[in-house]
């Protein structure tokens, strides 16, 4: 079965660096456009970068660009997410999704996602 794995979330402090890492397998990982979401405390889940399945087109939103980055290594099986200049607001779990297409990116086109890995921005 699909089988996502996060890590790398922590304590992290106003402009600073932390990078997440995702495992993924019960799937052909380079197949399918991968996704990073996030629940924020007391809100919904917001999308936070995608890319596509050969790693050549990454989306972000406003919120998060230039300061995120996406990317992927298909012989590990795996996503990361490179986040810098990180801010309070950053705080939130953060879940790696699959989509369920090559070419397609966002929060609502993912039919599974881990567990999460918990990030704090906090001086």
């Amino acid at each position: 079965q699909v089988r996502l794995v996060e890590s790398g979330g922590g304590l992290a402090q106003p402009g600073g660096s932390l990078r997440l890492s995702c495992v993924a397998s019960g799937f052909t990982f380079s197949n399918y456009a991968m996704n990073w979401i996030r629940q924020l405390p007391g809100k919904g889940v917001e999308w936070v970068a995608g890319i596509y399945s050969d790693g050549g087109d990454t989306y972000y939103p406003d919120s998060v660009k230039g300061r995120f980055t996406i990317s992927r290594d298909n012989a590990k099986n795996t996503v990361y997410l490179q986040m810098n200049n990180l801010k309070p607001e950053d705080t939130a779990v953060y879940h790696c999704a699959k989509s369920t297409h090559a070419h397609r990116v966002g929060a609502t086109v993912n039919d599974h996602a881990g567990q999460g890995t918990q990030l704090v921005v906090s001086s």
